[in-house]
């Protein structure tokens, strides 16, 4: 088999087999989907959607496409959305682009479409394509989008950003529809990526679309009273009778997949338009048929014609009670799909009706693991199961497991369970699971992915899978799946996770960051997790130049898998201001192993399985606090509890319910997490219990919300007024207003040095009006743009600070800016001197 057709296999084998929802539960077609799985195997055309960020995606427009138009749909996320916030818990950067890389695929598992992504990452937010380009490494997201484009092969491609706007918009936005453009005229040329060309062959789409709307127009009125007579009109808002729902109400359910940033969406009812404006290809003439001119029937492909009218047949005698009697024909359709010559079409479409004869015949295929995990050396038993739900003569002939062969030449009786279970070792030559753009240290516009095969996917094939090869009256079908684990909840039932392959040993930091404010050593733990019984290994830890610690190395001994076990050492700082990581390694039967396992757990996705570098950064950098005791009320969620209490802060966690109740005196600080004003909507009624705090000598500091949909009256008890505007360069020039003021002076003197090694941004959501009794502390701006001074707000209240501040603290000090640690100490000590009730 060519690589290009491995490749083909590889993705079906993720796109098709959608059965192992986020809840793990197993869903079989019903006899609607079973039709529709019909139609779209009928169909052949290929549309793709581009844009740059999980989210920005139309899924409205993508579901009709899929679901109405019966298109090979699918959705190019240039990047998988690391930069961006977490609403629903602590991830950010690379472990955020893990969830919301399977946030996607959890919404094209509800739309119809398929998922590609390119090496590019999220680094923050971007004010113009020049920028956004430069940090990406433009060439390799081209090659990328190519090898999307020149595999996929679409007949048309929908831009959902305006590639004329350069600063009007997040650059990455831009960026996608600018390379979109340019990759629409590059793809059919074999001199550009001339390897790739040769391997996947060049192609021309038909024709290419922005997908507008009011937006871009800037509001509903202009573009109600725009001329749209160059536009496409597409009526999206269609009723799917066989489904009882209607494409809005698909695409709502998509979109609200998107929890981790907030974007739950209602079902709509109705005529909903679309429109397209037609960019680059051959012109509609008038035609609102976005394939208009592309032969999207059978007779597309040479000796297709008797499968088009097999499929015509089949369709009219479709018999919703009982699929099974469209078998026969299904296996005439599979008889002459073996003549087709077309290297693209065929494989797509044999794994397609493999799968529909499958679901006509009831016929359910799993394969599962005795454990969740397991690591080298290991053994672990996989149950194959096997039930034939028709009164078709089926036959197993062969069922592998990665090629290790389980069972052959048994006969599936009707309604019968078959179950075999089979020994499979897990040698050495199995990757540990990981997302694969992880695998390697990247940059900071780019991972690395050497494999071109994975480099678009969206997510790493599973640690094992199963291989069944079923004669189906004589006709043989092929179907892989992955290899899950499953068991019983008492209170959900039957769950399914994935399965996956370990180390040994894995190792974690008590702290993700330990500082220092003096010379003084300080203890650490390093925690081992036994990926096996019985583990034995020695545990090292490496420091930079100047730092030592002790001991240098540790026998381990942990008894049963999964137990954890923590080892202490001893870090003692140099003399000068330092900061860098501590990183531990472990040697187990003669292999280093240096990584840290990390779960994703949310009820909508599957459980995500993350290996890390295990590292700790260490900081050594005079600070001192004013205050000790911290109330904390959490947000959307972030780390800043945990960074408060890696460096001596006693954080006590609030509840909004409990804000009347609970003594807010006793805290020398109170902290509202970010966008808790976006969050909790109960949080504006007990507005007066916390500004009551701060008049009686507290300090409270908000953290910044978003301006969308917020009655800025809650936030403060004086005026002010949030903007969309923000600071994306995390090097932009800070200029200190006051610099008497007691927060750059109290405990620790702030100079421009604390503001050098920022990560990211600076800050974001900036207020743009506010009240006189405010003092603005600093100021700064992206290149070319005017001054913001609200970053950092502080107004006296009675005997107290109210302080409202925009800066990212959520993302500095969990990356660990020793300068941004010394300014929030600085904050939470406004009034630790006062004496309160």
């Amino acid at each position: 088999m060519s690589i290009y057709n491995k490749f083909l296999i590889l993705l079906l084998s993720i796109v098709f087999h959608k059965t192992l929802s986020a809840q793990g539960s197993v869903k079989q077609l019903d006899a609607s989907e079973i039709y529709e799985e019909l139609e779209k195997f009928n169909f052949l055309g290929t549309a793709l959607y581009v844009a740059a960020h999980p989210d920005d995606e139309n899924t409205r427009l993508i579901s009709y496409l899929s679901n109405g138009l019966h298109a090979r749909t699918a959705y190019l996320s240039l990047t998988r959305g690391d930069g961006g916030q977490n609403l629903i818990g602590t991830e950010i950067r690379e472990l955020l682009g893990v969830l919301r890389s399977q946030e996607l695929q959890m919404a094209r598992a509800t739309d119809g479409g398929q998922q590609f992504f390119t090496r590019a990452n999220d680094f923050g937010y971007s004010k113009h394509p020049d920028e956004t380009l430069k940090i990406w490494n433009k060439d390799k997201v081209m090659e990328d989008i190519l090898y999307v484009i020149r595999t996929f092969k679409p007949d048309i491609i929908v831009n959902r950003f305006d590639h004329r706007t350069p600063g009007r918009t997040h650059g990455h936005h831009t960026s996608s529809a600018m390379l979109s453009m340019e990759a629409f005229d590059l793809s059919n040329d074999p001199t550009v990526y001339p390897n790739q060309a040769k391997e996947y062959g060049t192609w021309q789409p038909t024709r290419l679309f922005m997908n507008t709307s009011w937006w871009f127009y800037g509001g509903r009125d202009k573009f109600a009273e725009a001329d749209k007579s160059h536009l496409v009109p597409v009526d999206a808002g269609v009723y799917y009778p066989s489904r009882g729902i209607s494409n809005n109400e698909i695409a709502s359910l998509a979109r609200s997949k998107h929890r981790s940033q907030g974007f739950g969406s209602a079902g709509g009812r109705g005529s909903q338009m679309e429109w397209l404006e037609p960019l680059k290809g051959e012109e509609l003439n008038g035609s609102k048929d976005l394939f208009d001119g592309v032969n999207t029937s059978w007779s597309r492909v040479k000796g297709g014609q008797q499968i088009k009218d097999k499929m015509a047949e089949i369709l009219e005698t479709y018999d919703f009670r009982n699929p099974s009697k469209s078998v026969p024909d299904l296996l005439a359709v599979h008889d002459l799909l073996q003549n087709i010559q077309d290297p693209h079409w065929k494989p797509i479409k044999e794994e397609h009706l493999n799968n529909i004869i499958a679901a006509c015949t009831g016929l359910h295929i799993e394969a599962s693991a005795e454990a969740q995990q397991a690591t080298t050396g290991d053994s672990t038993e996989v149950t194959v199961e096997v039930t034939n739900r028709s009164d078709y003569h089926l036959q197993l002939q062969s069922v592998h497991v990665n090629q290790n062969l389980v069972t052959e030449e048994k006969p599936l009786e009707t309604n019968t369970q078959n179950k075999w279970f089979h020994k499979v070792n897990i040698s050495d030559d199995l990757k540990f699971s990981n997302p694969y753009w992880l695998d390697q240290k990247g940059e900071l516009g780019i991972y690395s992915v050497e494999d071109p095969l994975l480099r678009t996917t969206p997510q790493s094939p599973g640690a094992l899978s199963a291989t069944f090869n079923i004669l189906v009256e004589g006709r043989l079908i092929e179907i892989t799946k992955e290899v899950n684990y499953r068991y019983v909840d008492p209170a959900q039932g039957e769950i399914r996770q994935p399965f996956v392959v370990i180390p040994p040993a894995t190792l974690s930091f008590d702290k993700e960051m330990y500082l220092f404010a003096n010379d003084d050593a300080q203890s650490l733990t390093v925690n081992v997790r036994a990926g096996k019984d019985a583990l034995q290994g020695t545990l090292t830890l490496e420091v930079p130049d100047g730092w030592s610690v002790a001991p240098q190395s540790v026998e381990v001994d942990v008894a049963i898998r999964s137990q954890e076990k923590g080892f202490a050492f001893e870090l003692k700082p140099p003399k000068s201001v330092s900061e860098s990581y501590i990183k531990a390694s472990i040697v187990v039967d003669g292999n280093s192993h240096n990584k840290n396992l990390i779960n994703i757990d949310y009820d909508h996705i599957p459980l995500q399985t993350i290996l890390l570098p295990s590292e700790s950064k260490i900081v050594k950098v005079p600070m001192q606090k004013g205050g000790q005791n911290i109330g904390y009320l959490m947000g959307a969620g972030d780390k800043m509890p945990e960074c408060l209490t890696n460096v001596g802060y006693n954080i006590s966690l609030l509840e909004v319910d409990a804000l009347t109740t609970t003594n807010l005196d006793q805290y020398d600080a109170v902290v509202i997490g970010i966008r808790a004003y976006n969050t909790l909507s109960k949080l504006k009624l007990y507005n007066a219990a916390l500004f009551d705090y701060a008049e009686r000598g507290g300090t409270l500091i908000t953290q910044y919300n978003t301006s969308r949909r917020l009655n800025f009256e809650h936030l403060s008890p004086y005026p002010l007024k949030l903007s969309r505007k923000r600071v994306t360069d995390e090097y932009a020039e800070i200029r200190i207003i006051n610099p008497e003021h007691k927060v750059m002076n109290t405990p620790n003197k702030i100079t421009s040095a604390d503001f050098d090694n920022w990560v990211q941004e600076r800050g974001l959501y900036f207020p743009e009006e506010w009240d006189e009794k405010y003092e603005p502390i600093i100021s700064c701006n992206d290149k070319g743009e005017d001054p913001l001074d609200g970053s950092l707000l502080i107004a006296e209240h009675g005997n107290g600070h109210i302080v409202y501040s925009s800066i990212s603290w959520f993302r500095q000090l969990p990356a660990g800016v020793p300068g941004a640690y010394r300014i929030f100490a600085n904050m939470l000590a406004l009034s630790s001197d006062n004496k309160r009730p």
